[in-house]
C-alpha cells in the first residue's frame, strides 16, 4: 500500500510538470530579470559622459526593460525558438520523479499513519506538518535535478559565450561534478528543502482541507469539479506562499562561481538582501504571474491525474 502512493504521485507529477514545463520556464527567466548579467565583451570600453569641467564620469548602461509573461514568452520563442519553451524539461522529467515521487509517497503514508480512524478525517495541522516532513525529504532527494533544471531554464539568456549549453540533465549534472564539485549538486539545497516543505504543506495539506470542506458543505458532489476547484485553490495558496524563497532559490542556483573569484552571493540571506536593496522588496514576487498561471494549472493537473490514477489502480 506504501508503495502504490510513491507510484500514483510520481506518474501524476511527471504528467503535470511536463505538461507546465514552458509557463515554468518563464517564471525561472521573469525572476532572473533585473540580475545583472556577464558583460559579453569585456574588451569594449565604458560609455563616458563630462561634466562641467570636464571630467569624465562613468555612465552605466541602462538596465533592461522588465516585461510581463507574455512577452517573456514571445521573446523567447522569436530568439531561441518554439523549442525552447522546453529547455530543461528532461530536467523537469528527473526532478518530477526523485522529489515529487518521493513528497507525494511519504506524504500519503503520513496521512494513512496518522489519520484518526473514528472520523476518517485528519487535523489541518497534521496535515501541514505532513507536508512539511514528506516536502523537506522529497526536495534533499531531487535537489542535484532542480539545479540542472533552473540552469538549463535560464540558459538562453545569458550571451552566447556565456552559455553552459548543457545537451541534458545528464550532461549538466555530469558536468557540474567535474567541473565545480559534488558538492555543486546541492547549491540552493537549504532553500530547496524550505520552498519544497512550504510548497508541499500549503499545496496537499490545503487540497485535502479544501476538498473535505466542499464535501462536508455539500457544495459540490465528489467528481472531476470538485477536483478542479480544490486544486486550483491549493495552488493559488501554495504560489503565494512559495514565491519569496522561489526567487532566492533560482538565483543562487544559477548564479555562476568563477575560480579564484568570489561567488556573487554568499548565500541565501546576502541574495535576499542584495535583491532588496538593489531591486525593492517587491522583487521576491518577480515572476508571480507566472508562478500562479503555472502553479495553478499544475496543482489541477497533479491532482486531476492523481484522482484518475488512483481509480485505475484502486485494484491492485
Amino acid at each position: 500500500m506504501g508503495l502504490k502512493g510513491f507510484v500514483e504521485g510520481g506518474i501524476a507529477s511527471i504528467v503535470a510538470g511536463c505538461s507546465t514545463h514552458p509557463l515554468d520556464l518563464i517564471k525561472v527567466r521573469m525572476q532572473l530579470q533585473g540580475e545583472s548579467l556577464p558583460n559579453p565583451n569585456p574588451h569594449l570600453r565604458p560609455a563616458f559622459a563630462y561634466n562641467s569641467s570636464g571630467a569624465a564620469i562613468h555612465m552605466p548602461p541602462p538596465p533592461p526593460p522588465r516585461v510581463g509573461p507574455i512577452s517573456v514568452g514571445a521573446r523567447i520563442v522569436q530568439s531561441e525558438g518554439l523549442p525552447a519553451l522546453f529547455s530543461g524539461v528532461s530536467a523537469t522529467v528527473l526532478r518530477q520523479t526523485l522529489y515529487s515521487t518521493t513528497r507525494m509517497g511519504l506524504y500519503d503514508v503520513l496521512k494513512k499513519k496518522w489519520t484518526n480512524p473514528e472520523t476518517g478525517n485528519m487535523p489541518l495541522p497534521t496535515k501541514i506538518i505532513a507536508g512539511l516532513v514528506a516536502g523537506g525529504i522529497g526536495a534533499a532527494v531531487g535537489n542535484p535535478a532542480d539545479v540542472a533544471m533552473v540552469r538549463m531554464q535560464a540558459d538562453g539568456r545569458l550571451p552566447p559565450a556565456q552559455r553552459r549549453n548543457y545537451k541534458s540533465v545528464v550532461d549538466a549534472i555530469t558536468r557540474m561534478s567535474k567541473q565545480e564539485g559534488v558538492a555543486s549538486l546541492w547549491r540552493g539545497s537549504s532553500l530547496t528543502v524550505n520552498r519544497a516543505m512550504i510548497v508541499t504543506a500549503s499545496q496537499l495539506a490545503s487540497y485535502d482541507q479544501f476538498k473535505e470542506m466542499i464535501l462536508e458543505r455539500r457544495l459540490m458532489a465528489d467528481g472531476l469539479g470538485l477536483h478542479v476547484t480544490a486544486s486550483f485553490a491549493a495552488g493559488f495558496v501554495a504560489a503565494v506562499a512559495s514565491n519569496p524563497v522561489d526567487v532566492i532559490k533560482t538565483r543562487v542556483m544559477n548564479m555562476k562561481v568563477e575560480p579564484g573569484k568570489a561567488a556573487p552571493y554568499k548565500g541565501a540571506i546576502d541574495c535576499a538582501l542584495k535583491t532588496i536593496r538593489a531591486e525593492g522588496p517587491m522583487a521576491l514576487y518577480k515572476g508571480f504571474i507566472p508562478t500562479i498561471s503555472r502553479q495553478g494549472p499544475f496543482t489541477v493537473v497533479l491532482f486531476v491525474t492523481l484522482e484518475q490514477v488512483r481509480k485505475l489502480l484502486k485494484d491492485f
